[in-house]
């Protein structure tokens, strides 16, 4: 009872989220009046309604918080920027779209079999560029990345069997994986998804795998001189990222019922790196922070905007937005959103007490590290 009174006190913030995203399609009904089923139309719901359109604004920002959570473990927890992710976020869902669409299968064993060998497909690939790339440093490593994402996007778009640039819709989706359909249930599948992402990666960081990572992101030298094989840590780190990453692509590539080589544009890339910037590199809650704050002001403001008599559309200067609110942040949040708070948090609290939920309170714990886990 102690312990799990001291888990509700130290986590109450993420569970009054988690229950506000679980009401959230009933919320909205009792305030518009639109079913968060859609509207009954004879047999079916017809996908229609605030409601509805919310799920599905949502639903993209969940796969974005997956992905930029994803690249946050790479980045802000082991020190290793790729500006290759978007290859991991885009080979799921091929394999995901291939499977159920173009390997003749069943669509029972279809997604099934996308999802488990989308997940084994990625964790190989970042398995074999991580093999072949973590000797670089620094910028050589990213650019490397690029370069293999480049590769990929440019076969993908001329590659027959997938229909090259045009790609091919989505049609063969079980009813409650198909947002058409049933968008509701889908919408608590990729929730679901989404916190099982931060819990695992909240796991990870906080046991002693997670303070080598840390030790890795501090200084990767003298790490190695305490006997870590720190190839091995990094290694592990991009592997479990792409698999993050690619269960991200396979939940948007059903969002949009379609495959195109876009899922492998650069911007699936830059995007979360931005994202994790903004919203706090190394925390668990940046992340998630900046993605959906970056995803909501797009979807609003990309939108014309009714003042008065006036209708403002400016869609057309988002980019200059983005770049606005990027400059901005990084000058009055220099360790992004919630990286400045917990520093603000902690220096109220006095020195020596950490943060449980910061992983910048993992410092410190490399000693702690079993020899087990030394290489």
């Amino acid at each position: 009872m102690t312990y799990l009174r001291r888990s509700l006190q130290s986590n109450w913030l993420w569970l009054l989220v988690l229950i506000f995203l679980i009401a959230f399609p009933f919320i909205v009904t009792a305030i518009t009046g639109d079913s968060a089923l859609g509207q009954l139309r004879g047999d079916r719901y017809r996908q229609v309604g605030q409601s509805v359109f919310w799920q599905s604004v949502l639903i993209e920002t969940f796969v974005l918080c997956a992905l930029a959570m994803s690249y946050n473990l790479l980045f802000g927890f082991t020190g290793v920027i790729s500006f290759g992710h978007a290859l991991f976020f885009g080979m799921g869902g091929y394999i995901m779209a291939i499977l159920l669409e173009r390997a003749g299968l069943p669509m029972e064993i279809g997604w099934i079999g996308g999802l488990i060998l989308g997940l084994v497909f990625c964790a190989v690939i970042g398995f074999i560029v991580g093999l072949v790339s973590l000797r670089l440093k620094g910028v050589y490593f990213a650019m490397f990345t690029l370069a293999v994402a480049e590769a990929f996007f440019i076969y993908f778009g001329r590659l027959p069997a997938t229909n090259a640039e045009d790609g091919f819709p989505l049609q063969n989706l079980p009813t409650f994986l198909d947002p058409q359909q049933s968008r509701l249930s889908y919408y608590y599948i990729v929730l679901a998804f989404v916190v099982f992402t931060f819990l695992f990666i909240r796991r990870l960081m906080l046991s002693p795998t997670g303070a080598v990572l840390l030790a890795i992101r501090e200084n990767e030298e003298r790490a190695q001189a305490i006997g870590y094989n720190t190839l091995r840590y990094k290694l592990l780190a991009i592997v479990i990222s792409a698999m993050l990453a690619g269960g991200a692509g396979m939940f948007q590539v059903i969002l949009k019922k379609k495959i195109g080589p876009e899922v492998l544009a650069v911007s699936y890339t830059v995007d979360p790196l931005l994202m994790t910037i903004i919203g706090g590199t190394g925390t668990f809650a940046g992340p998630i922070v900046g993605a959906a704050s970056l995803h909501l002001l797009d979807s609003r403001l990309r939108n014309p905007i009714q003042i008065g008599g006036m209708t403002i559309n400016i869609s057309d200067s988002w980019n200059l937005i983005l770049g606005i609110i990027f400059v901005v942040v990084v000058m009055i949040f220099p360790q992004g959103i919630v990286g400045t708070w917990n520093r603000w948090r902690r220096s109220r609290q006095g020195k020596g007490r950490g943060d449980p939920n910061d992983a910048a309170a993992g410092k410190g714990k490399i000693g702690a590290v079993t020899s087990s886990n030394k290489a």
